[in-house]
């Protein structure tokens, strides 16, 4: 069943993935060339930027917020992929390659939103955005900490689900600033 959710969310993620397609004729895929902590520290810029923008109430480079929570999309979605192609030694992968494995991705990432969204009631369009904001950058620390522990956890979900999370919530706070309209 088609829910409000589920259509905004597949509104953000076409832009998103609009975007990286682009991206991907633009650039190929030079990320190939970042080890999975890297693109890490490359969502924490964007997340880190927002809160600063969010806390000081200006800015002075004019690129919106809603930009850098589609870079958060995007890289996570990047972090995935290189996940998946661990063991593929090639620098360029054709978008036409990539597709089905970013569409899986989402997949995957939707169906834990849907399954969390049914459990928590949608809670999270009570939230602010700021609180998500801060929730990615949790979230980042965390993938920091497993990434520094070699990816062994005692307890906790893996990166995978931390990247995951980092897209629904990075997805919540388009949607909430109207960025699927």
């Amino acid at each position: 069943m088609e829910t409000q959710t589920s259509n905004e969310y597949k509104e953000v993620i076409s832009r998103c993935k609009e975007l990286f397609r682009k991206k991907t004729i633009d650039y190929g895929t030079a990320w190939r060339i970042f080890r999975l902590s890297s693109i890490t520290d490359q969502i924490f810029i964007k997340a880190q930027r927002i809160r600063s923008i969010q806390e000081k109430g200006s800015q002075k480079v004019n690129d919106p917020i809603e930009d850098d929570f589609v870079g958060i999309i995007n890289y996570c979605l990047i972090a995935l992929l290189q996940i998946s192609y661990v063991k593929d030694e090639r620098m360029e992968i054709p978008f036409e390659e990539l597709e089905p494995a970013y569409d899986h991705w989402v997949s995957e990432t939707r169906g834990l939103l849907e399954n969390k969204n049914h459990d928590y009631g949608e809670a999270w369009r009570e939230m602010r955005v700021s609180s998500m904001t801060d929730i990615i950058l949790m979230k980042l620390l965390r993938t920091k900490q497993i990434e520094d522990n070699q990816g062994q956890t005692l307890v906790s979900e893996g990166i995978e689900a931390n990247y995951q999370d980092m897209i629904n919530y990075a997805v919540f706070c388009l949607i909430k600033l109207d960025y699927h309209v």
